[in-house]
């Protein structure tokens, strides 16, 4: 791969991740306090639109990309549009007028996802030594935009209308940048359209290995309590008095780069079952320390909770997309992770944002103030049931 495209490529990923986590980490210190009717089962609703758009994405691509627009023009023409909308976004007052544009952007959004990887993919001649380099750039730019609005101090001064500005900005740039991108023609134009193989469900002959149908189950299960993490951290830590908890949790993604470095070494040494276990493990103890951290004599338990990302997100979900693609075979390969983070993504994440409001909601104890303490314990008992259960029943068939 020639140097130019290299460098396109990274600062398209780094743009295409920073635009998601410059608004996404505050989305619910964002609803509770600058929307008007928001409640803790509101916030779930907002962060459901994530899973919407996750079910959705694949017949956009699957069918537009594939098969009619090159990935390059609707990767521009879809962040375009995105930005008019993250911008109206910042501007709502109102959660039953700001639900149905965000609904709207996440579907548009999520779609891009998958666009990137495909335009990426369709430039390097060994994409298992050339990508990693490429999509690291993503997790630097989520990580800046935490650490800029930590250091605007947007969630102090109640701001945070502001990251939605700024990623409306981001997402113009990388829509006209979009265009500059090497061009990728549909791979599959005049083809036939197989809901089958849009959905990966060409891939579910592989829950007839039952060690992949725990893994499966297991995936979908583990997603529930992860959406805990994704809709209250970030009101949780500044209800409890965090400064710049935007900024602190932009460490959950450094730590996820240095563990994603060294997970061939614990990959070698530990095996399939022994790192998921681990990575679900994580959840357990994370969710923990945020029961019994505080700002005061237990802070370093938060800071501890959201470096343990790191193991939560790589040992679990990178481990099982090699499993995946282990499991699957040459014939699947593609079907089956689509299929994989249709299940994770969409359904068990799904299950999640619709039960985890109301739980949160359930340990009110004021207008502005929760029970944290016990809201923390519910997930981590989550994980931990199924923890144990993949534990006991889970074996590392390689047929």
């Amino acid at each position: 791969m020639r140097l130019a495209v290299r460098v396109q490529l990274s600062f398209m990923m780094f743009l295409e991740f920073f635009i998601w986590g410059a608004w996404f980490v505050t989305l619910g210190t964002f609803v509770l306090k600058n929307l008007q009717g928001a409640t803790d089962e509101r916030v779930g609703y907002a962060f459901l639109t994530q899973s919407i758009g996750a079910v959705i994405a694949p017949f956009i691509v699957g069918i537009i990309a594939d098969r009619f627009i090159s990935a390059q023009v609707i990767l521009g023409a879809i962040h375009l549009v995105g930005a008019a909308l993250l911008w109206i976004c910042s501007g709502m007052t109102d959660f039953d007028s700001f639900y149905p544009v965000l609904l709207v952007y996440m579907i548009l959004y999520m779609p891009t996802l998958a666009l990137v990887n495909a335009i990426s993919f369709r430039q390097m001649s060994d994409p298992s030594k050339e990508f990693s380099f490429i999509r690291v750039f993503g997790t630097v730019g989520w990580i800046i935009a935490g650490l800029l609005i930590g250091w605007l101090q947007w969630e102090q001064s109640n701001s945070l209308d502001l990251t939605f500005k700024m990623a409306a900005g981001v997402s113009l740039l990388l829509g006209i940048f979009s265009f500059t991108l090497p061009k990728t023609p549909p791979a599959k134009k005049g083809t036939e359209i197989s809901v089958r193989e849009i959905l990966g469900l060409d891939a579910i002959r592989m829950l007839k290995n039952r060690s992949y149908l725990l893994f499966f189950l297991a995936s979908i299960a583990i997603c529930i309590p992860l959406a805990f993490y994704y809709n209250f951290t970030n009101p949780f830590l500044n209800e409890i008095g965090m400064k710049a908890a935007a900024g602190k949790q932009s460490m959950g993604q450094m730590s996820e780069f240095l563990f994603m470095l060294v997970m061939p070494l614990f990959f070698a040494r530990l095996g399939v079952k022994k790192m998921l276990a681990l990575g679900m493990l994580a959840w357990v103890v994370r969710y923990a320390l945020f029961a019994y951290g505080n700002v005061d004599t237990n802070y370093w338990m938060l800071i501890a909770g959201i470096i343990l990302h790191g193991i939560c997100y790589d040992f679990f979900f990178v481990t099982g997309q090699i499993y995946t693609d282990r499991v699957a075979g040459e014939e699947f390969k593609s079907s089956a992770q689509g299929f994989v983070t249709l299940a994770t993504y969409g359904v068990g994440m799904l299950i999640g944002f619709l039960i985890s409001g109301p739980i949160v909601a359930a340990y009110k104890t004021s207008e502005t103030m929760h029970d944290w303490h016990a809201i923390w314990l519910i997930p981590a008992g989550i994980a931990a049931v199924v923890l144990v259960l993949f534990m006991l029943f889970f074996r590392d068939s390689k047929q």
